[in-house]
């Protein structure tokens, strides 16, 4: 059944705040940090022979650290986790695209559960769990929301902006922002956290970089300490960036009274990358992978005035499902009756309790999913893709097998992740759909990156017209009856180009973005609602162009291009959606 966003957040409401509660003591701040590809080996405080983070490092000495912090290995299904306190299969945003890049709706999120409870939500950076209606961050709760479209700024969906003076959207409204990209997200949001202070607001600060992530594009003054033949100094550069803001956050938070009272998170959204070669901190394998370099790191927790233990590691074995429940004890938040989390409170641990339960943890996500395509963690113990036991006290390198050894201990991990999967494998078959014809959103752009099943979310797989003869389908929810435009188009709308046109080499601040693949289209076909259609493209037109009657509901949307004698050659890489 969907859940209807307006009577969750009424029902919320309808509880008394602690605010407004006399006698109780002023209500903490939240500000989540979350970096991009900077994996557990990408700080000097965890043995990085070469690379300086001093303000990375002082946070870190600052905080209760969870040493064994498990993500997902790949940045979507990690933000997905993160603002629900669910594991990726059950939330539905289990890849980073294909179809699977979105929270299924009416799913509270941390934003839904803050703004029910009297805070103020902002989210300031990289959003990636959905780009049209009802998966925006103003749509789950965010009242200010400074972000992109897609992975990064070089994904389908953004193609050609640059980290500097680039695009942002603004509560959804395209706009500019000046300088790096970085410096601009951590600026808009301290911007924004002082007028809460001001305002008297206790806040919910979600401050997620695009930053380390690839193209390593920085100005050079970060980079110039690292520049060897052997060392990925871009890369390092952008590390060396994101501390400076750390710093000023930290100098930030201190000059405008917050930092007592600010519950400060900090943590990266999967393995390592660039840096891997390195320094891995003595793991086996990164990003992607299922091993414990894969999906393994830092989390830190700083709030001086909440009463937590002495600062130092706790190496329970965690998750970042369990932060969202964490907050919502930390907080005293009301928790509406539909969220359920498979994550658990660490309010305890933090505090200094040390009887927390023992359970087993599953890492999976992707965006072909397949049983045991996945990471057991039993304490010590981790099982890979359902063989492989590891026993990590004795292997922290995961180097030796030990499953013919320890056969129970293998059964048990199994036997927990066959209830785990049942309790998903229903679900699996289903997409999120984009909704169209609605008045929040119309008309909507839609960009590869959410084909269904297939790998088209970057701007260097658009140029050369990759993805298959035909792409593939979106998955919409037509929200209102009606006559629909549909245009289908090679390249962006925005970049005014014909749909025989290569698209052109583009010069950007550090870098430059190779020239665009032309192809000889002559016609299109769509497929809709049990409709296929065809039509001719016109002499330099820019798009093919349909006019449909679309039934209320959700069905699939297929575009593709062909040549003069009927050939396919690629999927339609961008669409937009009108209703009349």
């Amino acid at each position: 059944m969907r859940t209807n966003r307006r009577e969750f957040l009424a029902a919320t409401r309808a509880a008394p705040l602690l605010a407004q509660s006399p006698g109780r003591a002023q209500r903490p701040n939240v500000l989540v940090i979350l970096t991009d590809d900077q994996g557990y080996g990408d700080f000097s405080c965890h043995g990085n022979p070469v690379l300086k983070t001093p303000a990375m490092d002082k946070l870190h000495s600052e905080s209760v650290r969870f040493t064994d912090f498990h993500v997902a290995p790949m940045c979507t299904p990690t933000r997905g986790q993160l603002l629900t306190g669910q594991d990726a299969l059950r939330n539905r945003a289990t890849s980073v695209t294909a179809g699977r890049a979105v929270v299924r709706r009416g799913l509270p999120t941390a934003g839904d559960i803050f703004q029910s409870n009297g805070y103020a939500t902002g989210v300031f950076g990289k959003w990636h769990i959905g780009d049209n209606y009802p998966y925006r961050p103003m749509d789950r709760g965010f009242q200010e929301a400074k972000y992109f479209f897609g992975w990064g700024l070089s994904s389908a969906p953004e193609f050609d902006t640059d980290y500097f003076n680039g695009r942002y959207r603004h509560n959804g409204v395209e706009k500019d922002f000046q300088g790096y990209c970085t410096d601009f997200w951590f600026d808009e949001a301290m911007s924004w956290m002082k007028r809460q202070k001001e305002a008297a607001k206790p806040f919910f600060c979600y401050l997620p970089t695009n930053t380390p992530h690839g193209p390593a594009w920085v100005a050079d003054k970060y980079a110039a300490p690292y520049k060897s033949a052997k060392l990925p100094a871009n890369f390092f550069g952008m590390i060396a960036n994101l501390d400076e803001n750390m710093a000023k956050l930290d100098a930030f938070l201190k000059d405008n009274g917050l930092r007592e009272n600010t519950i400060v998170v900090f943590m990266t959204d999967n393995g390592g990358t660039a840096g891997v070669p390195v320094y891995n901190s003595g793991m086996r394998a990164r990003k992607t992978q299922l091993y414990n370099g894969g999906h393994r790191v830092p989390c830190w927790v700083r709030w001086p005035a909440g009463g937590l233990r002495p600062v130092g590691d706790i190496d329970v074995p965690t998750q970042n499902q369990d932060i969202l429940p964490t907050l919502v004890d930390l907080c005293a938040l009301k928790k509406p009756a539909n969220a359920t989390f498979d994550g658990r409170s660490l309010a305890g641990l933090l505090r200094g309790k040390t009887d927390f339960p023992k359970r087993m943890l599953v890492v999976q996500y992707g965006q072909i999913l397949k049983k045991w395509d996945s990471c057991v963690i039993n304490g010590k113990w981790q099982l890979v893709k359902g063989e492989e036991l590891y026993n990590l006290d004795a292997d922290a390198g995961q180097t030796k097998d030990v499953a013919a050894d320890n056969p129970q201990i293998k059964q048990a991990m199994r036997d927990h992740y066959e209830q785990w999967w049942r309790g998903v494998e229903s679900s699996l078959t289903e997409y999120q759909p984009i909704s169209v014809g609605t008045p929040q959103e119309n008309p909507v752009f839609l960009s590869s990156s959410d084909w269904q099943d297939i790998y088209c979310d970057n701007v260097h797989t658009v140029l050369a017209a990759g993805g298959g003869p035909q792409g593939g389908p979106w998955h919409i929810d037509v929200e209102r009856e009606g006559e629909y435009e549909i245009a289908l188009a090679r390249w962006p709308f925005t970049r005014g180009l014909g749909l025989t046109e290569p698209c052109p080499p583009k010069k950007v601040t550090v870098a430059e973005l190779e020239a665009g693949k032309a192809l000889p289209i002559a016609q299109a076909q769509l497929r809709v609602a049990g409709q296929q259609l065809s039509a001719k493209a016109v002499d330099g037109a820019k798009s093919i162009t349909f006019t449909v009657r679309l039934a209320k509901g959700k069905t699939k949307l297929h575009g593709w291009f062909q040549d003069a004698s009927g050939a396919d050659l690629s999927g339609a890489y961008y669409a937009r959606v009108h209703r009349l």
